[in-house]
């Protein structure tokens, strides 16, 4: 299937390694231009070349903003004013007792899961709607429906941005614009094999993965954790033209955890 991404501009934020990695990978596979977005010089090389390691003529630019902070969003918006699919895949989490949770821990998760995306699809989907061509794309959660008691500030902002999805798609009436939320299950990324393997340091990879399920997330129906590469093939679709009438969405990649037929 072609995507018709050969002539599209893409920003991937958090794009240096984990899920917005294999975003950017899949759409680059599918020809469009990608910029990787990290906080340092050394992440976005490596990424760059992690992604071209696979794909030689990948069209990749590299940019060093925090779009966690309104500084960084600057950065970003003066770096690349037009792009045609914005992928808001900045989020940070993090396991805190609700008790523990300070003041601090929530503004922080809100400037970094909220605050990023709003201020980068203020400009971005204003010249999109202006050119009737473009996709703007949040990265939530299934803790954005089924709330995680253990991250109460992380699923509150991760259900926030199923609320700006659903408001902003509302400003596209009419055009050739689009505005959905893609919301990942537990995905193997770096940062979780290790810390499944910290929980089970006597088992193998396998056995590790297999036990976390059925003690944490017994409700899956895929029984596994997701690969990075599968949402970044499922956002790849989203941002394409075959998409054209998955508007207002909520698209749920999360392996049937959440037994909910709504």
């Amino acid at each position: 299937m072609n995507l018709e991404l050969n002539e599209k501009t893409a920003l991937v934020t958090a794009s240096s390694a984990g899920i917005g990695l294999e975003i950017a990978r899949s759409l680059a596979a599918e020809g469009a231009r990608v910029i990787i977005n990290g906080r340092s010089q050394k992440r976005v090389d490596e990424a760059c070349a992690d992604i071209r390691a696979q794909l030689p003529d990948a069209k990749l630019e590299g940019l060093v903003a925090d779009n966690a902070t309104a500084e960084g969003a600057e950065q970003t918006l003066a770096a690349f004013p037009e792009i045609d699919i914005l992928v808001n895949n900045l989020g940070i989490y993090e396991a805190v007792g609700f008790f523990d949770e300070t003041d601090e821990d929530w503004q922080r998760l809100f400037e970094t899961n909220i605050m990023s995306g709003v201020r980068l699809a203020r400009h971005y989907l204003k010249g999109m709607l202006d050119r009737n061509e473009g996709r703007v794309i949040f990265i939530s959660s299934e803790s954005g429906i089924k709330a995680a008691p253990e991250m109460a500030h992380y699923s509150a902002t991760k259900t926030m941005q199923l609320g700006i999805s659903r408001a902003l798609a509302e400003l596209t009436k009419g055009t050739q614009v689009t505005v959905n939320c893609v919301l990942p299950g537990p995905t193997l990324t770096e940062g979780v094999k290790k810390f499944i393997a910290d929980v089970f340091p006597d088992l193998s990879a396998e056995e590790a993965e297999a036990r976390f399920i059925a003690e944490n997330r017994p409700t899956s129906l895929i029984q596994r954790l997701i690969k990075p590469q599968e949402i970044g093939d499922i956002v790849a679709f989203v941002s394409s033209a075959r998409a054209s009438v998955i508007n207002g969405s909520n698209i749920r990649a999360e392996g049937g955890m959440v037994q909910s037929a709504f």
